[in-house]
């Protein structure tokens, strides 16, 4: 009889995996991490980890059919949006 193995946690990818998981640079990422307009993620200690199900949830906020889709939901560019404070509150 095969032992089998207890289920394994869920893996998180640090910024440069998550990164080229996207298909973005990992100053990309950065930057939508600081402006929030990014992908949920957790910090380790000093490290930013990414689930693969928070990854693909953001990807599925961009989903169209068409260029004609009303913008219901819309992925934000990685940059500080209209009356964003940020992260350093300026």
């Amino acid at each position: 009889m095969a032992e089998t193995l207890p289920e394994l946690p869920p893996r998180h990818l640090r910024t440069p995996e998550a990164a080229r998981f996207l298909g973005l640079s990992h100053s990309t990422l950065e930057k939508h991490r600081v402006y929030g307009t990014g992908p949920k993620f957790s910090k380790l200690g000093g490290r930013v980890v990414y689930k693969l199900d928070d990854l693909k949830a953001w990807v599925e906020t961009g989903m169209r059919s068409s260029t004609h889709d009303p913008l219901a939901t819309k992925t934000l560019p990685a940059r500080r949006q209209a009356g964003s404070q940020g992260a350093r509150g300026q």
